[in-house]
């Protein structure tokens, strides 16, 4: 029941509601009462009333509800450790196997559950609490990196090179890269290091790195851990099994595996592999123009030159647009960088009645 300190804040709130041009249906419904709901209430506070709930339900004698005593022994039977692990499913009929009734299934279930005891039993793992989406905002460079692993083919079946790559959530930019015949931690903490000393990330920044990836082993491994203790870089990762918290990342690997240059072959040696992810990577930062930040190089971008080069071609959009305004329906196309770039962003905050926050019924 709601109590009569909530009941008055819900009455004012309304009325403040419509002074200020709501309906009251339309704020009531905001908290979830009804019409006459607002209206009992209102007439619980005139006059001398406290406002308090004193309606006491029908009367209602059962006859047949169980003791404290059979409730009690229930309890002490379910505990017992040949029936601890064991639902009232199976409980009541290995009872009545031994010629015992002392409730029935609904019984247990109800009287299990009023004492807290009616979740899994035995040894089964109580349920577990979902882990909080990661939610990471990039508005700058070197704000929130991305890292992860992928498999490139070898020419012996069932062995595997393994490409390490690191790239600015905010620029696009591959700031680190590796490629070598083991998945190891150890790689990659060398590797982070050596992207902080090339983009100079300090240990004491104002607002430190942030370093995403997902599950993997080398992922969650002490090593890198400890590394990047040292280097003062804050660690973040994905939900298990959800590979949609590490979008950029994924994408990347996507646009390796795809290129028009990508070998058809397996790749003979390591060698190799390392001379054609080099020129992946030279012509990714410094020559692919990327869609997700308006078609600018992630080099440009990372730099800090892509403002002006959008900038440069607004104008000369507005220029062909006032040469033939009739061939412009709208306005022109809009080259504005985006200003922040999320994983995983926020929802929209649903809208409410401008200037009053009305509370949800107790």
């Amino acid at each position: 029941m709601t109590s009569a300190a909530h009941r008055q804040k819900a009455i004012e709130l309304i009325g403040e509601a419509k002074a200020s041009g709501a309906t009251l249906r339309a704020a009531c419904g905001e908290i979830g009462i009804s019409l006459r709901t607002l209206k009992r209430w209102r007439k619980a506070f005139l006059g001398d009333g406290d406002g308090e709930d004193r309606r006491r339900g029908s009367p209602r004698h059962v006859s047949h509800r169980l003791s404290e005593e059979e409730r009690q022994r229930i309890l002490l039977t379910c505990n017992q450790p040949e029936y601890a692990s064991l639902p009232p499913g199976q409980i009541v009929p290995a009872l009545a196997d031994q010629e015992m009734f002392i409730g029935s299934e609904s019984s247990f279930y109800r009287v299990l559950r009023r004492a807290g005891q009616c979740q899994r039993r035995g040894r089964a793992r109580r349920p577990q609490e979902p882990r909080p989406v990661p939610r990471l905002r990039a508005d700058r460079p070197n704000a929130v990196w991305s890292w992860d692993i992928t498999y490139l083919p070898t020419t012996v079946r069932g062995v595997w090179l393994y490409l390490y790559l690191v790239i600015d959530v905010w620029s696009r930019k591959v700031v680190a890269w590796d490629v070598d015949e083991r998945e190891d931690p150890a790689i990659a903490a060398d590797l982070v290091s050596r992207a902080c000393i090339r983009e100079r990330i300090s240990k004491g920044r104002h607002q430190p790195l942030v370093l995403h990836a997902d599950n993997g082993n080398a992922m969650r491994a002490a090593t890198l851990e400890a590394r990047l203790e040292e280097l003062g870089v804050l660690r973040s990762f994905s939900r298990p099994r959800v590979s949609n918290d590490n979008p950029y990342s994924e994408s990347l690997f996507r646009t390796v595996k795809y290129r028009p240059d990508y070998p058809n072959r397996p790749f003979a040696s390591k060698a190799q592999a390392c001379g054609w992810v080099a020129s992946f990577v030279d012509c990714y930062n410094h020559q692919h123009r990327h869609s997700g930040i308006k078609f600018v190089t992630p080099l440009q971008r990372h730099s800090g030159h892509a403002v002006e080069i959008c900038r440069q071609r607004a104008h000369v959009y507005e220029k062909a647009r006032q040469k033939h305004p009739r061939r412009w329906s709208r306005s022109t196309r809009c080259w504005r960088q985006p200003e922040v770039v999320w994983i995983n962003k926020p929802p929209e905050e649903p809208m409410t009645t401008p200037g009053v926050a009305l509370p949800q019924a107790a």
